[in-house]
């Protein structure tokens, strides 16, 4: 399992994150995702500990604290979702909308 953090100061790096979390317990991996363009940090990271012990100690720690000048968000990373096909509707092409009659006035 893995950490969500949220919030994130643009100017955070890896090694941040790795010592601030490492107040916590041991810290196994960090991933800091990056924007295409700019090549900047998104905001955001995931952050996976030695131990469900020591996430369960970091969320409770650094959940809502203050740091680089922004409340940070902690919590368990969710699963990633399927998001299908590249419209958001399902597998068959379908982007969802609705076939069907218009309300509309004529």
């Amino acid at each position: 399992m893995s950490i969500y953090v949220g919030n994130l100061s643009y100017e955070v790096t890896q090694e941040d994150l790795t010592s601030v979390f490492a107040e916590h317990g041991s810290v196994k991996r960090v991933q800091l995702p990056t924007d295409r363009e700019t090549g900047r940090p998104r905001g955001f990271a995931f952050v996976e500990m030695g131990t469900e012990a020591e996430e369960t100690a970091a969320i409770e720690a650094l959940d809502g604290a203050e740091w680089m000048g922004r409340d940070l968000k902690v919590n368990k990373a969710k699963p990633k979702e399927d998001r299908g096909g590249s419209f958001g509707g399902d597998r068959r092409g379908s982007s969802g909308g609705g076939g069907g009659y218009s309300r509309g006035r004529y």
